[in-house]
């Protein structure tokens, strides 16, 4: 079944998922991550609350949508993971590829313990266990240092729940695209969906859920004309999009040879975007609760990230009289859920690249190489020391791995190769929406203006001082070690001759419903 030795391609038909609406569900969950949750409602309070919402949603129109069509577009042309389908782009910018799947490697490999907080969490949402002090609750749960370090003392209480994480996301993975993605979202986004639904209801009946409604969405007009709140839009559209690290390129990389892929990139777009409004409802109705409760001003009790999950819910969880179990049940279920969903994403890029460069079958890619994900996740985070080591690698790798990683892929597809006219031409000729001038006008230049101000604006921060205050030494390994290790790994796998990968497959799966001849890759198929 080998095609040119050990290191060729395999020479099989290329999974496909079951049906458009699998698909999109899978694209769905993936984009629908624990961010949508706890960043996006700090954000646009931050920005000029409802002002927020026009700069948002202009960036999701100029920039998100048109990077994620770019994706799309990439993965169902060359019918590859990230490697391939840049390899087959133009071997010149393999390099790219392979720094995507280094990036999903570093993400997965934290991404998984803060899912396995979360389903600890439910359970201590029976009893209220972190009692009339969730923040010291929390430092106890991890058994947080006092400073930041590398140290092998581990916790358990965080290592057992994050090996059954590992061991549910490898084994979806196990049962292939069809069998395990697909069939796992039609599950768990609708879940996910009547979860959160049910606790946005709950919490918009809450005493004081009006006036944090009010601090959400009263609009700060005066922010439209500054920068910086442009800047946090169309950062946090991309963030949240799972746009630019090879998720979405392997993703539809699957799909059927008949894809609307601009239609697909409209409905995952606005879905996402959708929950993450619904989320600041539920987030900010709760927050305006805890603030009533307290006596105090909304933005005393506004936090974002793991301070907002695990440390203001729960404050919020202990002054409800009723039902405050299901509560609780309910919000950390949804951090789970979503977080599970974006995992298996993750880690399915490392999969698919794998598959596509060795030829092995899924199941021993999947144990080795979701394996060794799995392993570096629980040698390095369940530890006294692992939130710090968490929050470093994260900020870094989000900056200098995601953002920058698209933003170089965007410049060198588009300037570069020039080569969005052949991506346009491939959209068009599957696509019921054409995408016209204005798509190479968004993605050629406004993206790539975007994110190299946010870039240029992140650095100056970084230099100014430490993030967050941390020693120079532990940043230069848990923060610009990890960022630049990544491009490390991305040149060097290049490097190695890919023999036999070949132009796309002529032909979807014999049998499948719908095979069609189709044109290599390589030629335009408009």
């Amino acid at each position: 079944m080998r095609n040119g030795g050990t290191m060729g391609q395999v020479d099989r038909p290329r999974e496909q998922w079951g049906t458009r609406a699998g698909f999109l569900l899978a694209a769905i969950g993936s984009a629908v991550g624990l961010g949508n949750i706890w960043r996006f409602p700090y954000v646009a309070y931050e920005n000029g609350g409802g002002a927020f919402l026009v700069p948002y949603l202009i960036a999701l129109l100029t920039a998100g949508i048109p990077v994620l069509i770019f994706d799309y577009a990439m993965g169902h042309k060359f019918r590859g993971s990230p490697p391939l389908a840049f390899h087959r782009l133009s071997r010149r910018v393999t390099a790219l590829g392979w720094w995507q799947v280094a990036i999903c490697f570093v993400i997965a490999t934290y991404y998984a313990v803060i899912i396995a907080w979360a389903a600890r969490y439910v359970g201590f949402s029976v009893g209220q266990q972190w009692g009339d002090d969730p923040d010291a609750f929390f430092s106890e749960f991890l058994h947080r240092a006092d400073e930041p370090s590398f140290g092998t003392s581990y916790v358990a209480g965080v290592a057992i729940p994050l090996i059954v994480v590992w061991l549910v996301t490898l084994g979806v993975l196990a049962f292939g695209v069809r069998r395990g993605i697909e069939s796992a979202s039609k599950v768990f986004i609708p879940l996910l969906v009547v979860l959160f639904g049910i606790l946005v209801v709950r919490a918009l009946f809450l005493p004081g859920a009006a006036s944090g409604l009010d601090a959400f969405f009263s609009p700060d007009w005066s922010a439209i004309t500054d920068g910086k709140v442009w800047v946090a839009a169309y950062g946090q559209i991309f963030f949240s999009l799972s746009v630019g690290f090879g998720i979405m390129i392997t993703y539809s990389s699957y799909l059927r040879r008949k894809a609307d892929l601009t239609g697909s990139a409209l409905v995952t777009g606005f879905a996402n975007s959708s929950f993450e409004i619904l989320a600041g409802i539920g987030v900010f109705a709760a927050l305006g609760f805890m603030a009533t409760q307290a006596g105090t001003a909304i933005d005393e009790v506004v936090a974002d990230g793991v301070g907002l999950a695990f440390v203001a819910f729960p404050a919020i969880i202990s002054e409800l009289t009723g039902g405050a179990a299901w509560f609780g049940i309910l919000f950390f279920s949804s951090l789970l859920i979503a977080g599970l969903t974006s995992l298996i994403s993750i880690v399915q890029v490392l999969v698919s690249a794998v598959q596509d460069r060795t030829g092995m079958d899924r199941v021993p890619t999947v144990l080795i190489v979701g394996g060794a994900a799995a392993a570096v996740s629980i040698a390095l985070f369940p530890t006294r020391g692992g939130l710090f080591l968490l929050d470093a690698v994260d900020h870094f790798i989000n900056a200098y791995g995601v953002a920058l990683a698209a933003l170089v892929a965007v410049v060198v597809v588009a300037w570069g190769l020039r080569k969005l006219p052949l991506l346009q031409a491939h959209v068009d000729s599957v696509s019921v929406v054409r995408l016209g001038w204005i798509w190479k006008i968004t993605l050629g230049v406004v993206t790539p203006v975007v994110l190299g101000w946010m870039m240029i604006d992140s650095l100056r921060a970084e230099f100014a001082e430490n993030y967050s205050g941390y020693s120079g030494s532990f940043l230069m390994i848990a923060g610009w070690g990890v960022a630049l290790g990544a491009i490390v790994v991305g040149i060097v796998l290049a490097l190695i001759p890919w023999r036999n990968a070949g132009p796309a497959p002529v032909t979807d799966a014999p049998g499948d419903p719908s095979h069609e001849a189709v044109t290599p890759a390589g030629k335009d198929e408009s």
